[in-house]
């Protein structure tokens, strides 16, 4: 099926944020790995995962639609070097793939594509539980103080 030449557009800027987001998530995990926050890391490498099921979806609807899925572009990477700075280079992450899932599925549904709008929603429901689990970590951080966070945090 020939998809809107427009949405396509949109959808390939979608999977560029998706790649990019599972890139910061991974490096993020990690680093908590590395540095002993075993449950931290176990919460961001999930939302990593959750993130690539996304691009996989990304790509799926692009080739029904005919298109060419972009898998080599991606947006600038925000590598936090200490647990708050990540927390909040990855909402500023969420907040703006919430804004451009809520202008995607307005598009979807101005062009007539409801298969791909009801797509674009259901990603953008995990986009909203990532960013509220994010919040609650910051929430946390900032009612215990990051050293207790921190202890809480070890596996």
């Amino acid at each position: 099926m020939k998809g809107d030449p427009k949405l396509i557009e949109t959808l390939n800027s979608l999977l560029a944020d998706e790649l990019t987001a599972v890139n910061q998530y991974m490096v993020h995990s990690e680093m908590c790995e590395s540095w002993g926050y075993g449950k931290l890391h176990e919460i961001i490498e999930k939302r990593a995962i959750q993130e690539m099921k996304h691009a996989e979806s990304l790509i799926n609807r692009i080739l029904f639609l005919e298109g060419l899925p972009v898998v080599s572009e991606l947006r600038k990477i925000y590598i936090g070097d200490e647990v708050p700075k990540m927390l909040e280079f990855d909402h500023k992450s969420e907040f703006e793939a919430i804004k451009a899932y809520n202008t995607a599925i307005k598009l979807a549904g101005e062009v007539g594509d409801f298969a791909t709008r009801e797509l674009l929603e259901k990603i953008l429901q995990d986009e909203d539980k990532h960013i509220d689990e994010i919040e609650e970590l910051m929430d946390q951080v900032k009612q215990m103080s990051l050293p207790i966070f921190l202890t809480t945090q070890i596996k």
